[in-house]
């Protein structure tokens, strides 16, 4: 992907790495192909994308670059489910793994910026593809509250993409005003 990017449009200044996948697996009873899966999507790709970006910007003296990693409030607290508790622990490994960046950019006295987005419920397909095995119950979830829109997450992008250079936004953490937890 990193080649094509390069070939078509010589490199990368912003990298927003979106990809995310939820398995229910319990701690106590969870398949390991299912952890597995989430370590895999949720935390080692988003690195493998970080660290091929980094190269593509550095390698093109790009020093006002952007790494957006669209992470989750799961990120910042566990939840009461046991179906979330090993999906909330990939979302901490985003959330370290960001501030890691940012420390590391620091040291290398680099001016690239590096955001998280923490969503709460958002009305994709996720829960529906992820959570929930059954489609009365995950829609029941989307219809319980006003839920966060795709284009919210859009808008939380672009007002940090939009922020002044030397202005450095770590996290922005939204949920619907409704969602408890």
């Amino acid at each position: 992907m990193f080649s094509a990017i390069k070939t078509q449009h010589k490199g990368v200044d912003v990298c927003i790495n979106n990809a995310g996948i939820a398995h229910n697996e319990p701690l106590l009873s969870g398949l390991t192909g299912g952890w597995r899966n989430m370590i895999d999507v949720n935390v080692l790709a988003l690195s493998i994308c970080t660290r091929e970006a980094y190269k593509s910007m550095k390698e093109r003296n790009v020093d006002d670059g952007h790494i957006i990693n669209i992470n989750s409030m799961g990120g910042h607290r566990v939840v009461p489910s046991a179906d979330e508790h090993f999906y909330c622990a990939t979302k901490y490994a985003v959330t370290a793994l960001s501030e890691g960046l940012r420390q590391e950019l620091r040291e290398a006295n680099s001016h690239i910026r590096v955001t998280c987005i923490s969503p709460g419920i958002v009305e994709t397909e996720f829960a529906f593809r992820h959570l929930n095995s059954d489609p009365e119950k995950a829609a029941s979830v989307y219809a319980s509250i006003k839920c966060l829109k795709p284009e919210d997450i859009a808008s939380a992008v672009i007002y940090v993409l939009g922020a002044p250079l030397h202005v450095q936004i770590g996290d922005v953490q939204m949920r619907p005003v409704e969602q408890v937890s």
